[in-house]
């Protein structure tokens, strides 16, 4: 949103020093220009089995994950911070949480406990939009999400089904305790994390996220990628920090008399992987594979190579390329996972900085600075050595979708509405709020043609549970203020003409993003075409689980702050 007053432009502000007073604020922010990068070791995640052997073969596993409120050393030169983070015990949790190994076919139960007695948010939230709010008035609501999952709606984490401590003060929707996971998708990357109705921007702020794999060691063993030591999962995220460690989130919104401190966006000029800031991981001079994760509340990451090293695209979202691709800069938007094998062979250097482009918010906000354009460095080790893995010719090649299987089409609108200082007050799609009846309603087993109209300025990366979708085409629309102000009287696409507008510029989709996704960054004054799949893609048999179950599904923008703002619908399978 351009004309949003900025929760953060840092380097303009900061003269001497790593800590300096605000001037908008009365918090002390750290001058994170000040800070030496590169100091601390990237972390290696806890690594959890979802699955259990006996006698040599996989059976199902049931366990606990719990929230707990600790403290958290995200740089070394910085004091810790107070966060919320997933583990077996408290002593274990961490941020991000322990990364889940699942097995296709195996399932997984997981018991999510809260276990943060706090009374109070260790960041400022706010009441006056669509909000979990206990009636107790104690405990922070929690509920967690398998983003990617195919699986049952009980344990999807509806925004509704939040919980507290010892499951005390419960949301409307919730029904159990342990979440089943049947494993049953095709391999590939997911991750997990805090879902509530309108505390999902801060809970994942103050830490609630992790990292899940379904691997298929027959499939994926004789591919011949970089494994073990070398299969290295990044969670990459942005955020701010008081001098006395805390995480900062701008408590004054942008509207203070209608939102006392919603803000459209969150940034933060530290970026955070696996829990620590702009840290280090020394490297062989061969190949390995990263499954990067975009894990930020807004922040769109422009990754590249600062001595020119190249992608070698694997996967993207939760599933695996036909084939792979070569790139030298990769566009993810928040929740993307991006999975790609760097060869450090390939190097002249003996050190690579990743670093980041990407304007904030994306694609018309500030130039990236002196903090933010950076994610970590790679110090490569001298000596060559012998590698054995490989990228292969061919990867996995799911079907290609039938857009004459297509058994609907449907028009999707991103809707922004701003107050008499023109600021944003809150987002809407198909100009509804989130309480309103299911209008999408797929049938279980079917495609559809998604048609994502964005009359917004923002790039929304658009999220829908359960299904999985194919990208077709993006097309500019043409008289955009024109083809508005009747979207905005009528909210019906057909009626307002929309083939009239849907007739600029085509832009290509990625060739990397090209295969089976579960989010995709839906570009301003733009109608994507996708399609979407409720059914397995790599299978033609049935869902082993009930879809059309209470409470549903969910679609919305995965700008978290724009997610709890109301840019959120439900999504209602029938038969």
């Amino acid at each position: 949103m351009v004309s949003m007053q900025r929760i953060l432009v840092f380097s303009a502000l900061l003269v001497f020093g790593v800590f300096i007073s605000s001037s908008w604020a009365e918090e002390k922010l750290v001058n994170l220009t000040r800070l030496q990068m590169f100091v601390d070791e990237l972390p290696d995640m806890p690594r959890i089995q979802g699955f259990r052997v006996v006698n040599g073969v996989p059976k199902p596993r049931s366990f606990k994950i719990g929230m707990y409120q600790k403290k958290w050393k995200f740089h070394r030169d910085l004091p810790e911070s107070t966060v919320y983070a997933y583990g077996t015990s408290n002593h274990t949790a961490t941020v991000p949480g322990p990364t889940i190994e699942a097995l296709h076919g195996i399932s997984t139960s997981i018991m999510w406990t809260n276990n943060i007695h706090s009374t109070k948010h260790i960041l400022p939230w706010d009441p006056t939009i669509p909000t979990a709010a206990p009636s107790t008035k104690n405990g922070i609501p929690t509920v967690v999400h398998l983003h990617g999952a195919i699986g049952e709606p009980e344990s999807d984490g509806n925004a509704n089904s939040w919980f507290t401590v010892g499951f005390q003060v419960r949301g409307s929707t919730w029904s159990k305790k342990t979440y089943h996971y049947y494993n049953q998708q095709q391999p590939g990357n997911l991750w997990y994390h805090d879902h509530a109705m309108g505390l999902t921007r801060v809970n994942l702020l103050a830490g609630l996220v992790g990292a899940y794999i379904i691997r298929h060691p027959n499939i994926e063993a004789p591919l011949g990628l970089p494994y073990g030591e070398f299969d290295r999962t990044l969670v990459v995220f942005d955020r701010a920090f008081s001098t006395d460690g805390s995480i900062y989130m701008n408590p004054t919104g942008n509207n203070p008399s209608i939102h006392p401190q919603w803000q459209p966006e969150y940034f933060g000029d530290a970026i955070i992987v696996n829990g620590k800031a702009w840290p280090k991981l020394t490297v062989r001079r061969r190949k390995y594979r990263f499954r990067i994760i975009n894990a930020s509340n807004a922040r769109f990451f422009k990754f590249f190579f600062t001595n020119g090293l190249r992608f070698i695209h694997v996967g993207a979202d939760s599933a695996y390329l036909a084939k792979p691709v070569t790139s030298r800069e990769i566009l993810v938007g928040p929740s993307e996972i991006t999975d790609v094998v760097v060869d450090f062979s390939k190097s002249k250097a003996n050190n690579a900085i990743l670093a980041n482009g990407a304007a904030y918010p994306y694609p018309s906000g500030d130039p990236v600075n002196e903090a933010n354009n950076k994610v970590m460095k790679f110090t490569i080790l001298p000596h060559s050595e012998v590698d054995t893995s490989r990228v292969p010719a061919k990867l996995i090649d799911y079907p290609v979708p039938d857009l004459s299987t297509a058994s609907q089409t449907r028009y999707i609108a991103m809707y922004e509405y701003t107050s008499n200082i023109d600021e944003p007050t809150h987002l809407y799609l198909n100009a509804k709020p989130y309480e309103a009846p299911a209008t999408e309603t797929p049938k279980a087993g079917t495609s559809e043609i998604w048609n994502v109209i964005n009359l917004t300025e923002d790039n929304h990366p658009l999220h829908i549970h359960l299904g999985l979708f194919v990208v077709l085409d993006q097309t500019d629309l043409v008289n955009v203020e024109e083809f508005k102000d009747c979207m905005t009287k009528r909210n019906d696409a057909v009626k307002c003409q929309v083939s009239k507008y849907a007739r600029g510029n085509k832009t290509e989709v990625p060739a990397h993003e090209k295969g089976w996704k579960n989010v995709f960054k839906m570009r301003p004054g733009c109608v994507t075409k996708i399609i979407v799949r409720f059914a397995y893609i790599h299978t033609n048999a049935s869902y082993e689980f009930d879809p059309t179950a209470e409470p549903g599904y969910v679609y919305h923008c995965h700008i978290l702050d724009h997610e709890d703002n109301a840019m959120m619908r439900p999504l209602k399978i029938i038969r």
